[in-house]
C-alpha cells in the first residue's frame, strides 16, 4: 500500500473524521473527570455539613462550632480554599435543608407521580426491575430516599447549590431546580437566569401544549417535554407597540446571548431564515436551532398572532423537509415550536393530533410588568379577593 504524505493525509476525510473523533473523546474524558472531582468535592461538603448538625442534634453544640470547625481546617489545610466560615456555614445548610421533612417528603411526593428522576432509578434498581416499579415507590420513604440523596445532590457544582440555597425556599422549587440543572448541564448564569424568569413557576402552573408523547419513543418525549416551557418571557426585547414577525425576529437575532438564555442550555443556533428547497421552490424557517442533549434540529416559527390550526401544518410540512435533507445520521427526529402571542389550547390539541412529526405551541410575553402609568390604578389581587368576599358575605345576609 502506497504511503501517505504529511499533505494528502491531513486533507483526507478518513484523517478529518480521525481527529474530530480524537478531538470528541477529549472533551468528554475532562468532562468526566471535571464532574468526578465536581462530586467528590460536593460529597466532601455533605459529610462536612452532615457532621456538624449531628453533632450539634446529639450532643448539643452550639452554633459555634461551626466557627471553630472552619479555623481548624483552615490551619490544617492552608493551601485548599473553601473553609471559610461562610462557606462551611454553607455547607451545615447544605446538608440541613435537603435533608430537611419537607424536602424529603416532596422528593416522596414526585417519585409517587414518576417524576423522581434518577432517585426513582436507584430506587427501582435496589428494588427489582422495572416490573417492579410500584412496588419500588410503594417501599419508598424519606429513610430511603436520604441513601440516594447524596448522590444527587453531586451532580449540581458548589456554586450552583450555593445560589439555590441563598434564592430557592420553596422544597417543589427547589427539587425541579436541582434536577433541571443535573439534566441539562445549566451554567450558574443560566440557572439564575431560568430562576428570575420564573421558570419552577411557569412549569408547574402553564400547560405544555405538544404532540411530543404519540411523534417521538418514550423516552425521547420526556427529554423533549423537560426542554419545552410552557410560555417564554421576551420582556428582555424591550418591545411595547405591536410589530411585525420580521420585526420580532431581527430583535431576538440581535439579543441571540439572551435569548439562549430563555430557551434553556443545550440549544445552538443555526440559522435565520433557514433555506429549504423542494424542486424550484425555496422554504424558510424563522430560527433554526441544533439542541446538543436531545441531539434533534428544533425549528422555530414567529407568529404575532393567535395561534392558528394551518400554523401547525406548515411546520409539519417543514420538519419533514428537515428530516428528509439536513438531519444527520445519528440525529434524533426533527422538532418544531410554534412560537405566538397567544393559544388556545383545546385549538391546539386538535391542530396537532393528526401530525406525525413532533410540534410544540408555546405562547411568548412581550410585557410582565405594568406600565408606569398604569402603577397603583389598578387593584391589587388582595383588593380584589376582598371585594368579592365582601359580596359574598353580603349576599349570604341577605
Amino acid at each position: 500500500m502506497k504511503k501517505a504524505t504529511d499533505s494528502t493525509l491531513m486533507t483526507s476525510p478518513e484523517y478529518r473524521r480521525f481527529i474530530e473523533a480524537m478531538k470528541a473523546r477529549v472533551l468528554s474524558a475532562r468532562v468526566s473527570a471535571a464532574r468526578a472531582v465536581n462530586r467528590d468535592l460536593i460529597l466532601l461538603y455533605w459529610d462536612i455539613g452532615r457532621g456538624i448538625v449531628e453533632k450539634q442534634q446529639v450532643l448539643g453544640w452550639g452554633e459555634s462550632v461551626v466557627e471553630m470547625v472552619a479555623a481548624d481546617l483552615q490551619r490544617a489545610f492552608p493551601q485548599i480554599t473553601g473553609f471559610s466560615p461562610r462557606n462551611v456555614w454553607a455547607m451545615r445548610r447544605l446538608y440541613a435543608t435537603y435533608t430537611a421533612h419537607e424536602f424529603l417528603a416532596q422528593a416522596v411526593r414526585e417519585i409517587d407521580h414518576g417524576e423522581g428522576g434518577q432517585i426513582l432509578r436507584q430506587a427501582v434498581a435496589k428494588f427489582g426491575g422495572d416490573k417492579k416499579r410500584r412496588q419500588a415507590v410503594a417501599k419508598l420513604t424519606e429513610s430511603e430516599v436520604m441513601e440516594f440523596l447524596p448522590q444527587l445532590v453531586a451532580e449540581t457544582p458548589w456554586g450552583h447549590h450555593r445560589l439555590l440555597l441563598d434564592k430557592i425556599t420553596d422544597p417543589a422549587a427547589l427539587l425541579y431546580y436541582l434536577r433541571a440543572t443535573a439534566q441539562f448541564g445549566w451554567s450558574r448564569n443560566v440557572l439564575l437566569n431560568q430562576i428570575k424568569a420564573g421558570a419552577y413557576e411557569r412549569a408547574v402552573t402553564d400547560k405544555k401544549t405538544h404532540n411530543f408523547p404519540s411523534a417521538l419513543p418514550e423516552h425521547l418525549a420526556e427529554q423533549a417535554e423537560e426542554m419545552l416551557k410552557s410560555s417564554y418571557n421576551l420582556e428582555f426585547l424591550g418591545i411595547r407597540r405591536e410589530v411585525k414577525e420580521r420585526e420580532l425576529e431581527d430583535r431576538l437575532i440581535s439579543r441571540l446571548q439572551t435569548f439562549l438564555l430563555e430557551l434553556g442550555y443545550g440549544f445552538c443556533f443555526v440559522g435565520r431564515q433557514h433555506r429549504l428547497t423542494l424542486g424550484q421552490k425555496e422554504y424558510f424557517i424563522d430560527l433554526l436551532f441544533y439542541h446538543r442533549f436531545l441531539k434533534a434540529l428544533v425549528a422555530f416559527e414567529l407568529k404575532v398572532g393567535s395561534f392558528a390550526p394551518e400554523h401547525a401544518g406548515k411546520m409539519d410540512f417543514y420538519l419533514n423537509l428537515l428530516n428528509d435533507k439536513e438531519r444527520g445520521e445519528s440525529d434524533q427526529p426533527s422538532i418544531g415550536i410554534i412560537l405566538c402571542a397567544e393559544k388556545d389550547d383545546v385549538e391546539v390539541e386538535y391542530a396537532l393530533r393528526s401530525k406525525a412529526n413532533p410540534i410544540a405551541v408555546a405562547a411568548y410575553h412581550l410585557q410582565t410588568k405594568l406600565p408606569a402609568d398604569l402603577k397603583g390604578k389598578l387593584p391589587t389581587a388582595k383588593q380584589l379577593a376582598d371585594v368579592v368576599r365582601a359580596a359574598l358575605t353580603v349576599r349570604s345576609a341577605s
